[in-house]
């Protein structure tokens, strides 16, 4: 990285607004899943609304002023994007050695999310109305026409999986308080207990998407691949579908709780 770039990235770091926004998104961002937990408890009901990020940003806009907080979701997460993507930045000047790309990608992956789900909110505050699952069937239709598509499908769909497995890990092993300054007080066990379950569920959410784009590939059938509404509602075709929906749900509302309050403690 040359030094403008260094520079520029340490620009942002230091700017005391910048870390506000950066926190700020981190509440966008729990706001959001705890949205979609709410949104997967209702499938597992009987619901018929899309229990992903397209659902709960479309649920926002239905209610009155909604287009405001779209707008406000939308600056904070693409906030929150370019801190991480500062953040990446200036891994070098922070971890010398082999892990240095490790922690490029994971800030800049994480820059990557945050700034298309921003972009997303902005969408829909301007009047679109996307549908998640005929987006993805639509682009695995483009994919698996192309020689090797069937490949890249799978590389995607094993991708998302590892990332589940990963966020499982995460959570079991309470690795996610590297990045905190969680306090030790009851409060701070609370929180820590949120992470746990969060994490875990986000994870099981993730394999299950993983799993549906695997599945879909293999069998050449784009009809079958879709968003984590898709994956949300193959696991109600399971023994206990529904029980399991309900877990993951609440699970995912615990995320949103804590990625709320790691507003709050995140080291930034």
């Amino acid at each position: 990285m040359g030094e403008p770039v260094h520079d520029a990235a340490r620009a942002v770091e230091r700017q005391p607004a910048a870390r506000a926004l950066a926190r700020g998104g981190y509440v966008a961002n729990g706001l959001v899943h705890l949205l979609i937990g709410a949104l997967i408890i209702g499938v597992a009901f009987g619901g018929d609304r899309d229990a992903d990020q397209t659902g709960a940003f479309r649920a926002v806009a239905e209610v009155p002023l909604g287009f405001v907080a779209l707008w406000a979701a939308a600056a904070l997460l693409a906030a929150l994007g370019v801190w991480h993507l500062a953040e990446g930045m200036l891994a070098s000047r922070r971890r010398r050695g082999v892990s240095v790309w490790g922690v490029r990608a994971s800030e800049w992956g994480q820059a990557v999310v945050f700034l298309f789900f921003g972009g997303l909110s902005a969408a829909v505050a301007l009047g679109a109305r996307p549908q998640a699952d005929e987006t993805a069937r639509d682009a695995s239709r483009g994919v698996l026409a192309l020689p090797g598509g069937v490949f890249a499908i799978v590389l995607v769909g094993v991708g998302v999986a590892v990332a589940g497995v990963v966020f499982v890990v995460m959570g079991a092993r309470r690795s996610f308080r590297s990045k905190m300054m969680i306090p030790d007080t009851a409060v701070g066990v609370g929180v820590s207990a949120l992470g746990v379950v969060g994490f875990i569920a986000k994870g099981v959410a993730l394999a299950s998407l993983g799993v549906v784009l695997t599945v879909a590939a293999v069998r050449a059938r784009a009809e079958d691949a879709g968003s984590l509404d898709a994956a949300i509602r193959a696991l109600l075709d399971l023994s206990y579908g529904p029980a399991i929906v309900v877990t993951v749900g609440a699970g995912l509302v615990g995320y949103g709780a804590f990625t709320v309050f790691r507003a709050r403690y995140a080291r930034l």
